[in-house]
């Protein structure tokens, strides 16, 4: 296996002196650790203001009541989120931050602004009742939107490489709106505990029982439902070319709009009559869930063809084995890649192996991106950060995800040729008559390329189809593979340290 890149290292100090590079990294890592330090101060200052808040308004043991119970939703929305955000998962810090943001700063802010707008207009009209409906329906969607609206819109101007589409807006969305109906649910469910403390109800007609039925078992997916529809404005927004500075503009704002419509429509539904809430959950909710629960997974869908037809480039230029794009581009094959790596070299082998999963992923949509013109001025830059990470784990991706498509890969069916052939037609031992034979993706039973008629996929007999081959420093561009002197033929490719080797034979390149 080749031992270095083939393409130059990047220069150590670009545009100036070593000192001067050191100095500007120093300068960099100062600036980004006050901007980390003062979000992390904002977070845990609301955190301890809603603890306090909230604490005070159901009191300590409607506090814990309300704690133990929000808590169970909470793992179920996470794990279907990040299941959605498998095919090029963000960092675990966004995630983080959403759900802290959600949870402790718009939190905060929704109970302030709420309260200070519901008693203003019951002072303006003197009447509470009327105060309550107007706020529950006009005022807290406006404003809880927005403050969950602000977790995405700042992963989305600073944690742009993050967010490249409409599966990132939706888990950045729904894990906010997570966050922040887990603090809600512990306000409504400690309030509903102390009610049923000073009534003396107990079991299923407890306040406490309703609460948790309502919010927790028929509508754990209202918030996230809500505020996913912010950002799916997002998502397609970072779809857009840099100068649509109107659409960028639109589309979240419309998004938004469309969120705040829904969550007074859900708060309004008590007001329509004795089944208005079951009306409008049967008419809406549900139906809005499956629609939106469809389009994220088919979008999904899309991303893994995204990757099968951008990739193949980096594979006919060598940075990339013919095998990847097809395993890379399958949920299942990249399953059992991480699987193959962690049972023959541990877990930290499968870990690598995930990392080169997101950093392909990654690789093949910033070509798509490239190929449309809504690429950014760093391509260039970019592109070559995400194939030297490739390169620098290839040595045990590589083998264990050429195992992957060796397993996934559907067969293909081969009809027998009309001829007589020596085994066939009675002529030696040998199938049948319209026998037909299994010549799937390197099937052991099928002729390959890298049978004795033929070179063998990196074998000594033949030519390698291996790592070095392909196209040097002109590794592919936006448009294609790039000019650049060829490597020549690479060493043969073997199953890779610590792995086994396949009992199956290598794919042909071209297959």
């Amino acid at each position: 296996m080749a031992i270095s890149p083939p393409f130059p290292p990047y220069p150590p100090h670009p545009g100036g002196t070593p000192e001067d590079g050191v100095l500007r990294h120093a300068h960099w890592w100062q600036r980004r650790g006050v901007r980390y330090g003062a979000l992390i101060t904002l977070l845990t200052l609301s955190g301890l203001v809603i603890l306090a808040l909230v604490r005070e308004q159901t009191g300590t043991e409607g506090f814990l009541v309300g704690l133990g119970l929000a808590v169970l939703p909470v793992p179920l929305l996470i794990a279907a989120f990040r299941w959605l955000d498998r095919v090029e998962p963000g960092p675990w810090r966004n995630l983080v931050f959403a759900f802290a943001w959600g949870a402790c700063a718009a939190a905060l802010i929704a109970i302030i602004a709420n309260s200070f707008a519901t008693r203003w207009i019951a002072t303006a009209t003197a009447d509470p009742s009327s105060a309550d409906t107007l706020g529950a329906t006009v005022i807290a969607p406006i404003v809880e939107e927005s403050a969950k609206a602000a977790a995405v819109l700042l992963l989305f101007l600073f944690r742009r490489r993050d967010f490249t589409g409409i599966v990132d807006g939706v888990v950045i969305a729904g894990v906010t709106a997570t966050g922040f109906a887990f603090t809600e649910n512990i306000l409504y469910l400690g309030t509903a505990f102390g009610t049923d403390q000073l009534t003396g109800d107990t079991g299923i007609a407890s306040v406490t029982v309703a609460t948790f039925f309502v919010r927790v078992v028929m509508s754990p997916f209202a918030h996230p439902l809500f505020t996913v529809l912010t950002g799916i404005g997002f998502g397609v927004a970072a779809l857009s070319g840099d100068r649509q500075h109107l659409r960028r503009v639109l589309l979240p704002l419309g998004g938004l709009l469309l969120a705040m419509g829904m969550h007074a429509l859900w708060n309004g539904s008590s007001s329509f009559g004795e089944f208005g809430f079951f009306a409008v959950y049967a008419a809406i909710m549900v139906p809005a869930f499956g629609l939106l629960t469809w389009l994220v997974v088919w979008t999904r869908q899309r991303e893994l063809r995204t990757v099968r037809e951008e990739l193949p480039a980096y594979a006919a230029a060598g940075w990339l084995t013919p095998a990847e794009p097809f395993a890379l581009g399958s949920m299942r094959a990249r399953r059992l890649a991480r699987e193959y790596a962690g049972r023959h070299l541990g877990k930290p082998a499968a870990r690598e192996v995930a990392r080169y999963e997101a950093y392909a992923t990654s690789l093949a949509f910033l070509r798509h991106r490239g190929r449309r013109g809504r690429a950014g001025a760093d391509f260039v830059v970019r592109e070559r950060e995400l194939l030297n990470e490739l390169w620098r784990r290839g040595e045990i991706a590589r083998p264990a995800l050429d195992h992957a498509a060796r397993m996934t890969a559907p067969p293909v069916r081969v009809a027998p040729p009309p001829w007589p052939v020596h085994g066939v037609y009675g002529y030696g031992r040998g199938p049948a008559l319209g026998q037909v034979h299994n010549a799937g993706f390197g099937h052991p039973a099928a002729p390959v390329y890298g049978s004795p008629a033929g070179p063998s996929y990196g074998s000594p007999a033949g030519p390698s189809y291996g790592y070095g081959h392909g196209g040097g420093y002109g590794y592919p561009a936006p448009h294609g593979p790039g000019p650049g002197p060829a490597q020549g033929p690479g060493p043969a490719q073997g199953p890779g340290p610590g792995y086994p080797a396949s009992p199956y034979p290598a794919p042909h390149p071209h297959q």
